[in-house]
């Protein structure tokens, strides 16, 4: 028996995996990224985890698939592993979400929002590029006011092209004002997403009365380096320090 047993921050997400150790004072160490892509991801993750997972301790975050997340499961358990699933809660610490049922609210934004509560620069604008694109607004007493969905750019496009034949184009150029159809989509669809975060700042500013520090993660974000916000934080691994509260408070 391993009288020290590793614990380890499992983030599965839809194209990749990210995961980080957790020492004993509840600090996390380096996030290391695998896609889904590579060849056997989930044996990319036993392997990097090695002889530390006898008798570990691997906490999981999934919004992938049934099957992506029963095969990791599976797998984490044969390899020695005990597997505490993580699911969005009503409030933890002093967080307190609006959604009426959690289970509505994605474990990825339940844990950004975690994250971003025990920070001291809000209220906080919280942009999460992955997937999805979306956006949650939390008050620096921990209140969580509701978000918003949106596709990312790359969907729109790919939407406008399944449903227009005319529309189905090469990838295009990013421009201010395009002169090609291309061009004119890869502009839009990205002044779409960028719009959108717009308005939530304005319509966050509007709530509070002050302007929200804006937190940004997420694996497609660098469309956002366009947004002009004095108070912007990239913070790649958001999820994963959410994580790193949620286990503090629940072994607290």
């Amino acid at each position: 028996m391993n009288a020290n047993p590793k614990r380890w921050l499992i983030d599965l997400g839809n194209s990749r995996l990210k995961f980080a150790s957790l020492d004993p004072q509840g600090n996390r160490g380096e996030v290391v990224a695998i896609s889904h892509a590579q060849a056997n991801p989930v044996d990319a993750l036993l392997e990097a985890i090695g002889s530390d997972r006898i008798g570990g301790k691997a906490w999981l975050a999934s919004v992938a698939s049934v099957e992506r997340t029963t095969t990791l499961i599976d797998a984490l358990q044969a390899a020695g592993l005990e597997v505490c699933r993580i699911h969005s809660q009503a409030r933890c610490g002093g967080m307190r979400i609006a959604y009426r049922d959690p289970a509505r609210l994605g474990v990825d934004r339940f844990l950004c929002l975690l994250a971003a509560s025990n920070r001291n620069d809000g209220p906080w604008l919280i942009v999460s590029a992955g997937t999805a694109l979306t956006v949650d607004l939390l008050g620096s007493d921990g209140e969580h006011f509701g978000g918003l969905i949106a596709p990312m750019p790359a969907h729109m496009r790919a939407a406008l092209a399944q449903r227009f034949a005319q529309l189905d184009l090469p990838e295009g150029q990013v421009r201010d004002f395009a002169d090609d159809s291309a061009d004119a989509i890869a502009s839009g669809v990205r002044a779409a997403a960028l719009g959108l975060v717009e308005h939530a700042l304005r319509k966050a500013q509007e709530r509070l009365g002050a302007m929200p520090t804006l937190l940004v993660t997420g694996g497609g974000a660098e469309f956002l380096a366009d947004l002009d916000h004095p108070r912007t934080i990239p913070l790649p691994s958001l999820v994963i320090d959410g994580m790193a509260s949620f286990v503090h408070d629940v072994e607290r």
